[in-house]
């Protein structure tokens, strides 16, 4: 026996109406990782080992910086959207919904504390 209207299931939506957008946006940032951690990984590893002002300089220069705070962006999201699927599996009610904000704000704070750490050392 079906449970899905005819229109629930030309749209694609499931009983939670967002399940399809959430698997989407999980794959596109999981691709957007595979391109962008092995990138930042071969580039910290370049300005790994240096001494203080090596690494300053290193860093300094617009191609590590940039490469850094988007795979800083890229993780941080990703991890944030995975976080908010394991609240809302796990905690309802208004403590889940607190939980959920405060993972937002946590996300978008170390998001913030990290680009402003990457332009202090890039300028």
């Amino acid at each position: 026996m079906a449970y899905r209207t005819d229109r629930k299931t030309a749209e694609g939506l499931g009983s939670g109406h967002a399940g399809t957008h959430h698997h989407w946006q999980m794959m596109i940032s999981s691709m957007a990782l595979v391109f962008v951690v092995p990138i930042f990984l071969v580039t910290f590893s370049l300005g790994f080992g240096g001494s203080y002002e090596e690494v300053i300089a290193y860093f300094g220069h617009p191609l590590p910086a940039i490469i850094t705070a988007l795979s800083l962006i890229v993780v941080v999201l990703h991890v944030m959207n995975e976080a908010l699927v394991a609240v809302e599996d796990y905690v309802h009610g208004v403590p889940g919904y607190l939980t959920q904000v405060a993972v937002k704000w946590l996300a978008y704070i170390l998001i913030a504390v990290g680009l402003f750490a990457i332009a202090r050392l890039a300028l």
